[in-house]
């Protein structure tokens, strides 16, 4: 009698992880951190607008000769997309998985009511769909022009700015995305810390101060901008 041979193979660590819901958490507090990272230095760089047009031009031209002569022109740069594109294609699709997945587990008899779902929960959802419609936007006005209200300039945001800001559209625009971005910190930093184990009673009051802190400060450093613009501190 010949003996039956088993074929199924037992998924890998990294796809159990990847299927669970604390790794799906996980994913999406490192990928949120790896974000924050950038948000603070790109919020720095956004701020040499106020020295002038030759320091922010210098600084543009800056990012892409980054680690010459050991990488070529603009490599260092396309590391970072590259990089960014993971971090919020993952941050968008657990997040996505894991609402679903929230949805899914409600019981039957809530079907006919209003979903009870918290002010975090709800600030957290739609900030991340109008932060998603916002960075197409973004990269279409000031890094390709497709969308640019003025004569686009390659290596020349100084000019490139004020042209965006100079429209109201523009400044509603971002000015909306900047709010929603600080509420998804405040709240998404703290789960971050939750999630990756940094929380506890001793520290709680810490990190809820820190969330609170870098929603502030990245909210009025980006808003600075616009805001800059439209009173004639840049011109």
């Amino acid at each position: 009698m010949a003996l039956a041979t088993r074929t199924d193979k037992r998924p890998s660590m990294a796809r159990t992880m990847w299927d669970s819901s604390v790794g799906k958490k996980t994913v999406m507090a490192v990928s949120g951190l790896v974000m924050l990272l950038y948000l603070i230095a790109h919020m720095i760089g956004n701020l040499k607008v106020f020295f002038g047009p030759e320091e922010i031009n210098d600084y543009a031209h800056w990012l892409r000769t980054l680690g010459e002569p050991v990488l070529h022109y603009e490599w260092a740069l396309w590391l970072v997309r590259i990089a960014l594109v993971v971090a919020v294609v993952a941050h968008a699709v657990c997040a996505y998985q894991l609402s679903r997945r929230d949805l899914r587990a409600r019981p039957s008899k809530y079907v006919h009511q209003k979903a009870r779902a918290s002010y975090a929960t709800r600030t957290m959802r739609w900030g991340g769909i109008i932060l998603g419609l916002f960075i197409v936007w973004h990269i279409l006005d000031l890094t390709t022009g497709t969308v640019h209200p003025g004569g686009y300039e390659h290596l020349k945001p100084y000019q490139n700015i004020i042209d965006t800001f100079s429209t109201w559209y523009g400044n509603a625009i971002y000015l909306v995305a900047m709010l929603a971005l600080g509420l998804h910190i405040r709240h998404g930093f703290w789960s971050a810390a939750q999630t990756l184990g940094a929380g506890s009673r001793s520290r709680d009051r810490a990190l809820k101060a820190t969330a609170n802190v870098l929603a502030a400060v990245l909210t009025l450093g980006f808003i600075a901008v616009p805001v800059g613009v439209m009173t004639g501190l840049v011109s």
